[in-house]
């Protein structure tokens, strides 16, 4: 699995300070309310954290050590909503999403975006992220910090070092901010060589952890993954378990979309509008064989796709509609989407488009965990029911769904031979909806 973790450094001090009029200053500055309020501290910036102040602290306290601080009002309301709507932006990368939208949690300001089988559609890793960053500067103030690796921790190792090298380097100022997304990634199966030379106190953040490891001499988490499993568990307990996972670059909390993929949809626009059907695959194929990697990532299976295409009647002769609608219900639950992209080329073929097409617009619907089916051990991946309700599928589409059928036994013990077999068509068993289109926008 591949994982990107987005994290903009004080969200909750460039929010609240986008609210007032006042200029942006290098003073202190703390989020939560004012200094008599009964309230606690949310967000502090750097220089107030330099000086005293901590999260969660009561205000007053807050006051007393950093008197000069100017201290902001929340607007949770406010800022959770502004952050809804970057998750929503985040959405139309990947289906794969999670993210805090509650501003009183401590993580919020973060996010993770699975980007398996999402090159096919954003292009590299890094081209990637600096879409998703150029997609939100509009809605989140700031620059954030990206990581990419192989678990959440090592992805959220990878944007913590990606923002002490901004330090380092010069790029960016107290709060963080730069000219554009700072990016650490780490390659594919290096996940472990990555957090070795990394300070073990990284593992927990328990300071009880913390110390015990330093008294053990445990200083780096190479040190840590070099030890035997069992020596580090009889030492530390369950939470040792965690320990030398995490120090091997195991995944240790498992990654939940923050909205179950029950429906996926992904878009491309089409510049300029095509009206051959051997273009338009091209693009099909680069949105079926996305959605496939996506699938197989979360081991689910779609049952049905609905392709759509906006026409664009700039040139056509006669009244057009604006959009053609190819509504696709699968033989069976796949994840493959080579086989959906055949069956939506095969409508598509049947009734091609009357104008060219200007956006291409794929949605699979009835998304659930793939169930699969135990083999034998010399058996081909694919069950024999399975290959013949596709390839009924498909010469329905071919020859006529009414001329497409099988044989199955209707009564075993009939006496007649010609009465234990009846013909079943293949009408409602893999297309069942008509192509549809929608009336002018």
């Amino acid at each position: 699995m591949r994982l990107l973790h987005l994290y903009w450094p004080h969200l909750l001090i460039r929010l609240a300070h986008g609210r007032s009029s006042s200029p942006w200053t290098e003073e202190p500055i703390v989020v939560g309310g004012k200094p008599w309020a009964n309230g606690s501290v949310l967000d502090a910036s750097r220089s107030a954290l330099e000086l005293g102040v901590r999260l969660g602290m009561p205000l007053g306290a807050a006051h007393r050590l950093v008197p000069e601080a100017r201290f902001l009002d929340p607007d949770p309301a406010a800022d959770g909503s502004t952050f809804e709507r970057a998750f929503d932006r985040l959405a139309g990368f990947s289906p794969g999403v999670a993210a805090e939208a509650d501003p009183m949690a401590p993580g919020f300001g973060r996010a993770e975006v699975q980007l398996d089988g999402l090159e096919r559609l954003w292009g590299p890793e890094p081209l990637m992220v600096s879409r998703i960053g150029e997609a939100l500067a509009e809605i989140l103030p700031g620059s954030p910090l990206a990581g990419i690796g192989g678990t959440r921790f090592v992805a959220a190792v990878a944007a913590a070092q990606a923002g002490r090298e901004g330090v380092a380097s010069g790029r960016g100022t107290e709060m963080g901010a730069g000219d554009r997304v700072r990016l650490r990634i780490v390659e594919r199966g290096s996940d472990a060589d990555f957090l070795a030379p990394l300070s073990a106190a990284m593992l927990s953040r328990d300071p009880e952890t913390r110390a015990r490891l330093d008294r053990f001499g445990l200083r780096s988490i190479g040190q840590v993954a070099e030890l035997p499993r069992s020596a580090v568990v009889a030492r530390f307990g369950v939470e040792g378990e965690r320990l030398a996972a995490r120090a091997r670059g195991e995944e240790t909390d498992p990654f939940r979309p923050r909205r179950a993929p029950e429906r996926l949809v992904l878009a491309i626009p089409i510049e300029p509008p095509v009206a051959d059907t051997e273009a338009l695959r091209f693009v099909l194929h680069r949105l079926a064989a996305a959605f496939g990697d996506q699938l197989a990532a979360r081991g689910a299976a779609a049952a049905r796709a609905r392709l759509t295409l906006e026409l664009d009647g700039s040139f056509a002769v006669g009244k057009v509609p604006s959009s053609q609608v190819i509504d696709q219900r699968l033989p069976e639950p796949t994840s493959e989407g080579l086989a959906i992209e055949r069956l939506l080329f095969a409508r598509l073929e049947a009734a091609p488009p009357p104008a060219p097409v200007a956006r291409l617009e794929l949605e699979l619907d009835d998304v659930a965990p793939d169930a699969g089916c135990q083999l034998t051990l010399f058996t081909p991946q694919a069950g024999r029911t399975g290959r013949l309700g596709w390839q009924l599928a498909r010469l329905g589409l071919r020859f006529g769904e009414r001329r497409v059928g099988w044989m199955e036994i209707v009564d075993p013990d009939a006496p007649l031979a010609e009465e234990r077999w009846g013909w079943r068509r293949q009408l409602s068993a893999g297309v069942d909806a008509a192509i549809g289109r929608r009336g002018s926008r």
